[in-house]
């Protein structure tokens, strides 16, 4: 049951140092007392974050934890400049979240790029301390250390619509169907091991859904999957229950309800869309739900592999309203 799939990772950041600045003196024929003509060194590399959208996982940070950014060089002679040092990028995908070792939010990366250390100043050479009663400093400037910092990166899927369940709901097969996607589908508990997305589309409008693992009793104190990945569902504006019509429905409901609330009070503010799954089980019996979903403004009863009723169409008119 282990997921091979990576949201959060610890690295390890350095920017680079300044070089430092040269204590040189000009030396020619003819010239046997030439002035100071040390360079400045280098300034040392920035460690850059970059968004890039064709990234939807920390997966490529596996086996790579330490970043480093290149040393300024040293200034030389002739008042030459050192180089400056090369800075470090990250790429790393829409949706993540540094945080401090201590696990305080610092930055949430949606796109472009930020420096999120900066390189050391490179030190000054002897020939910026020349003055009237020293012809011949000695005097240059040692580059400026690098920051060094511990972070956290953690990812949060950019999604429109979150599918919320219990494992074997019916959620990735209701993902294929609405949005052609093709997550793994079997007939057992926890099928889903990560996050899948999903794009529904009616030619315009652009939704994008995400389904995560299935949510248990429990999930909020650490017990199954869902508890990791509900952070994935935190951006979303539509919550789409999928429940199997031959469990406790209004226990089930309950259960879910009450994990949301424990991980984040704001998941319950978010609209809600209820779909009744595996109603071919039900043998023409009759099931009143109509207390249970008051709050919720469209409830659906429907087989999934085969109907979706209406679901799509409301899911795209909530989004073109802004929900």
């Amino acid at each position: 049951m282990k997921s091979k799939y990576l949201d959060r990772v610890t690295l390890f950041l350095q920017s680079g140092k300044g070089g430092d600045g040269s204590c040189s003196f000009r030396r020619e024929s003819f010239v046997p007392k030439g002035g100071p003509d040390g360079g400045d060194g280098g300034k040392g590399g920035d460690v850059i974050f970059r968004v890039n959208k064709r990234l939807f996982t920390l997966n490529h940070f596996r086996y790579k934890h330490h970043f480093k950014a290149e040393n300024g060089e040293n200034g030389k002679s002739r008042k030459k400049h050192g180089k400056d040092g090369k800075d470090v990028i990250i790429d790393v995908p829409p949706g993540t979240v540094i945080l401090d070792k201590n696990g305080n939010e610092l930055n949430e990366l949606i796109e472009g790029e930020i420096v999120f250390l900066r390189g050391g100043r490179g030190g000054r050479g002897n020939v910026h301390f020349k003055s009237s009663v020293n012809q011949a400093p000695r005097r240059f400037e040692k580059g400026k250390e690098g920051e060094n910092e511990e972070v956290i990166l953690e990812l949060r899927l950019i999604a429109d619509v979150g599918l919320v369940g219990l494992p074997n709901a019916g959620k990735s097969t209701f993902l294929k169907v609405v949005t052609k996607s093709n997550p793994k589908i079997a007939d057992y508990p926890f099928t889903t091991l990560e996050p899948n997305l999903g794009v529904l589309t009616d030619g315009v409008k652009i939704v994008r859904i995400a389904d995560i693992p299935g949510i248990i009793e429990g999930a909020s104190e650490g017990k199954g999957l869902g508890n990791r990945f509900l952070k994935h569902i935190s951006r979303v504006n539509i919550l789409v229950f999928v429940i199997d019509v031959t469990t406790d429905i209004e226990k089930t409901y309950s259960t879910l309800l009450m994990e949301l609330e424990k991980y984040d009070r704001k998941l319950l503010k978010k609209k809600r869309i209820v779909l009744l799954n595996k109603t071919d089980l039900l043998d023409g019996k009759k099931i009143n739900v109509g207390e249970i979903f008051k709050d919720v403004k469209y409830t659906f009863a429907s087989l999934i592999n085969n109907d979706t009723g209406n679901i799509e169409n409301i899911i795209l008119n909530q989004m073109k309203n802004n929900v």
